[in-house]
């Protein structure tokens, strides 16, 4: 997907900021309910608002479960986790260790978003810190803070219906335009993968948004792929771009107007990611084009409480290159607020040890981050992804299902924003195929890839 793979999949790509909406688009003041319930913890203990006072800066506190509205916390489907009609809130936006948890207006800020995961861990993807108690003690009134993951028994939680937050994005790429697309159903059922990046979004004309340009917005194919992925308890992203095609980007005059055209997909699918991933010299390597696109994430979300944006582009094997440090640096001057930088580590050099070169990679990104936003290595992280080129690459590259396997649990050990791969289609086995449209060119069960990239917990 970053404009090196063989021409016919390149002709077919289509370039992707990935523009990630938290959640469903939902107003500060009310969100849908992933659960609601106790949320239990450290010695057995309640998660608690001190003396049940609803008032803004309330700490948050272990306390003996007594099943009172103190006690009662409805875990959005927007991320936020809410209790006597106030959202879970990290004091003052602080991403330090020790920071207060408190209850507070729900205002749609990353201070109010957290990640309950498979690992039992609740995370604040703005810091990448966990929800810990304090000491660790599990004393009633033993106060709630952030600190950084350590896996410890004083940061385990049970949550009402389970994990949840849609800011954890394991979302492959599945493709309806080539590769003999696979039912959607039987993946989700032989994986458990829950999520989908659904490619690609592009223009019909002008700044109208079409997939590939061609089939329509809403009615088609695409829309009944995404109806059964929602209809078996997923979601998706959809992505906008890739390395061919006709974009969206060059195509809309101004920031304003690529902005409204983003906005039409996300309102005509109700939309928790838009994922735009940019690439070759219209979009890419394209000053003008970068900003466009940077203004209009800027605008989208403003525009949608809870939205997150992510840019997904090329990389080298340690990091991102002339134009992706430009996208780095350009989002952190025009005040995007770009929630996740995915990059694609394949066709990128990375020869025999991918794993090796993927990770170096990723940690260039990191580093570049923490050098245009001030952030610390946890933050970055979180605002860090990684999207993969399962089996060969059109450079011979070779990612087996043991690698991605390891790079998994690389980026679940660091807590990355998002993991997914090109693509769904190609996770097939036929062992000596070399780059195909349909299979993996490798030895493997089929929807391997997809169901390791379902054990990605951030």
């Amino acid at each position: 997907m970053d404009g090196r793979r063989l021409a016919y999949l390149r002709r077919m790509l289509v370039a992707a900021v990935t523009v990630v909406l938290g959640a469903v688009v939902l107003t500060p003041g009310t969100a849908s309910a992933a659960g609601t319930g106790a949320i239990t913890g450290y010695g057995g203990k309640c998660v608690d608002v001190s003396s049940a006072n609803s008032a803004n800066g309330t700490q948050v506190q272990l306390w003996t479960c007594n099943g009172t509205n103190a006690q009662t916390w409805n875990v959005g489907t927007d991320g936020t986790i809410r209790a006597l009609g106030k959202c879970l809130d990290v004091s003052s936006g602080s991403t330090a260790d020790g920071a207060k948890v408190q209850i507070w207006d729900c205002n749609g800020t990353g201070a109010q978003q957290w990640v309950a995961n498979a690992a039992k861990d609740i995370v604040n993807p703005q810091s990448g810190k966990c929800l810990d108690a304090t000491g660790p003690s599990s004393a009633d009134g033993t106060p709630l803070q952030i600190w950084s993951c350590s896996g410890g028994a004083n940061q385990k939680w049970t949550v009402p219906g389970g994990t949840s937050g849609a800011s954890v994005m394991a979302a492959p790429y599945y493709y309806n335009g080539w590769g003999n697309p696979p039912n959607i159903t039987t993946v989700m059922n032989a994986s458990g993968i829950k999520q989908f990046t659904m490619a690609f979004m592009l223009s019909g004309g002008g700044c109208v948004p079409m997939w590939d340009g061609n089939r329509p917005l809403t009615g088609g194919v695409d829309q009944t792929t995404i109806n059964a992925i929602r209809g078996n308890g997923g979601d998706v992203e959809i992505s906008f771009g890739g390395w061919s095609g006709n974009k969206l980007g060059p195509n809309c005059s101004s920031a304003s107007a690529l902005a409204g055209a983003y906005q039409q997909v996300i309102n005509a699918y109700n939309l928790k990611y838009i994922d735009i991933d940019i690439e070759n010299t219209d979009e890419f390597e394209n000053a003008v084009v970068q900003d466009r696109i940077l203004g209009a994430l800027k605008i989208v979300k403003q525009n949608n409480p809870g939205i997150k944006t992510i840019v997904t582009f090329g990389t080298s094997t340690t990091g991102p290159a002339y134009w992706g440090t430009r996208l780095i640096n350009q989002a952190a001057a025009l005040g995007a607020n770009i929630d996740v930088f995915t990059i694609m580590p394949f066709d990128f050099g990375g020869g025999a040890d991918m794993y090796g070169n993927t990770v170096n990679a990723t940690n260039g990104l990191k580093n570049q981050l923490k050098t245009a936003f001030g952030w610390s290595d946890a933050q970055a992280y979180a605002h860090s992804g990684i999207s993969g080129m399962n089996g060969y690459s059109d450079q011979s590259e070779i990612t087996t299902t043991t690698i991605w396997t390891n790079i998994r649990n690389w980026a679940n050990a660091n807590h990355i924003g998002r993991l997914a791969f090109w693509s769904v289609n190609r996770d097939r086995g036929c062992a000596g195929g070399g780059v195909q449209q349909a299979c993996s060119g490798i030895s493997q069960s089929d929807w391997a890839f997809t169901q390791i990239t379902a054990g990605f917990t951030g």
